[in-house]
């Protein structure tokens, strides 16, 4: 089982693999870093779009009290064990997100943050902007491509003994897409189901350019890594 989550996500994503009786082979496909991040003064809360981001922003230049929301669960509890206490989280994408905000916070009631990762936020901070709020958008860490597929990576996937890929986002897709190519492995897709996090992965996985075919591509049924995990069972097995 390929997984092209960046880390440390990946790890946990491979521990629950094996849990389940796969193989986890962890070829992540971004290279995460964080970035100094100013807290400006006055904020009225925190909105989180990723782990990444949770993982990168800590009480200390922000108040611990201060509201956060958080765009899914594992966003929240990541950003409840950072040391926040008054943490909420939206239904896992970006618009649920913007929709949580308008109904909890009040647009004269001060600006938002917003943390993302360098080119991330720009759906919420327009549904946010269009909704009354001023955003104030802040790059809590940066992104980078991978530079190769890891060689267990590569071999698991010249050897045909790779069943399915799990991706987690659509830059992750496109880069791991370009790795495939790069490493001349692009038609062992056509024996990998790839498992989308959501319909924009899966966009990004079907768009994928020749001669890189999926075998079939099945989208979760919600934008969380539990539902991800669940195409595991009788889909597969149909192989």
């Amino acid at each position: 089982m390929l997984v092209t989550r960046p880390e440390p996500g990946a790890e946990e994503t491979g521990r629950r693999l094996a849990a389940l009786g796969w193989e986890p082979v962890l070829a992540p496909a971004l290279r995460l870093a964080p970035r100094p991040m100013a807290a400006p003064a006055g904020v009225q809360a925190l909105l989180l779009t990723s782990r990444a981001a949770a993982r990168a922003v800590r009480p200390g230049p922000l108040p611990a009290g201060l509201p956060v929301l958080a765009v899914g669960e594992a966003t929240a509890a990541e950003a409840r064990h950072s040391g926040f206490v008054k943490v909420e989280a939206a239904a896992g994408d970006a618009a649920a997100l913007a929709q949580l905000a308008a109904a909890r916070l009040d647009p004269a009631a001060g600006p938002l943050l917003l943390a993302v990762g360098q080119g991330y936020g720009l759906e919420v901070t327009l549904a946010l902007r269009q909704s009354g709020f001023r955003v104030q958008r802040r790059v809590a860490y940066a992104a980078a491509p991978a530079p190769a597929l890891p060689d267990r990576a590569r071999n698991a996937l010249a050897d045909g003994r790779v069943v399915a890929a799990l991706f987690f986002s659509p830059r992750s897709a496109h880069c791991a897409i370009s790795l495939f190519h790069e490493a001349g492995l692009a038609e062992t897709a056509a024996s990998v189901m790839a498992l989308a996090l959501s319909p924009r992965v899966a966009a990004a996985l079907r768009a994928a350019p020749a001669p890189l075919a999926w075998r079939a591509v099945q989208v979760a049924d919600r934008p969380d890594q539990d539902s991800l995990l669940q195409l595991l069972g009788p889909r597969l097995a149909k192989r």
